[in-house]
């Protein structure tokens, strides 16, 4: 598949209706979407591999990971309005997908490739924190995730503490739109990195 029509097929798995500030529940652009999926593609990490997304949402990572050939894909949200947004998702896009409703923090579904799009923390601060720890717990061979250009150093001091290393960390376009009341611009961009971290050396 090429990139131009997974960005058109990822485009089509809609945003969560009224979605809540205190869980940041923000979606992944499209296009930032297939610039990490095909990061993971070419590395290895997709095509033909389990797939977990933390913090899934309407699906949009777990169902393009199953696009591009991942063998099988779990998705972990805590809000169950999402959980069934994001199943009625993977219906329409052709996939199958186990989207469950927890707590990143309870799951025990390892699998060789974690994604996620993390709360940023700019609602409640460490709120991304209990997302990486599951990732770098959970993940058997890499982890491909976004966060707040700010948030560098801390996430590099996490992948040292959990003897994982850094492949690459680069600024990715974000265009954040009007989501929440106490927005006031229809979309502000925001500064965000996007990083690939392999784990496999630690298992």
């Amino acid at each position: 598949m090429r990139r131009s029509e997974l960005v058109r097929r990822l485009a089509r798995v809609p945003p969560l209706e009224r979605p809540r500030a205190d869980l940041e529940q923000v979606e992944s652009p499209p296009d930032a979407a297939a610039e990490l999926l095909f990061d993971a593609l070419a590395a290895g990490d997709l095509d033909g591999r389990s797939v977990l997304d933390l913090g899934s949402g309407t699906g949009r990572l777990a169902i393009g990971a199953r696009l591009l050939g991942a063998a099988r894909a779990t998705g972990v949200e805590i809000d169950p309005r999402a959980t069934e947004a994001a199943r009625r998702a993977a219906e329409e896009a052709g996939v199958e997908v186990d989207f469950r409703t927890a707590d990143v923090g309870a799951s025990a579904t390892a699998a060789d490739t974690v994604l996620m799009n993390p709360p940023f923390g700019a609602q409640r601060a460490h709120a991304d924190r209990p997302f990486w720890d599951a990732a770098f717990r959970l993940a058997r061979r890499s982890v491909y995730a976004f966060s707040l250009a700010d948030s560098r150093t801390f996430i590099a001091r996490r992948a040292v503490a959990a003897n994982a290393h850094v492949l690459s960390s680069r600024p990715v376009a974000w265009e954040l739109p009007r989501s929440f009341p106490h927005h006031t611009r229809r979309r502000v961009a925001v500064a965000v990195d996007l990083w690939a971290i392999r784990t496999e050396r630690t298992r």
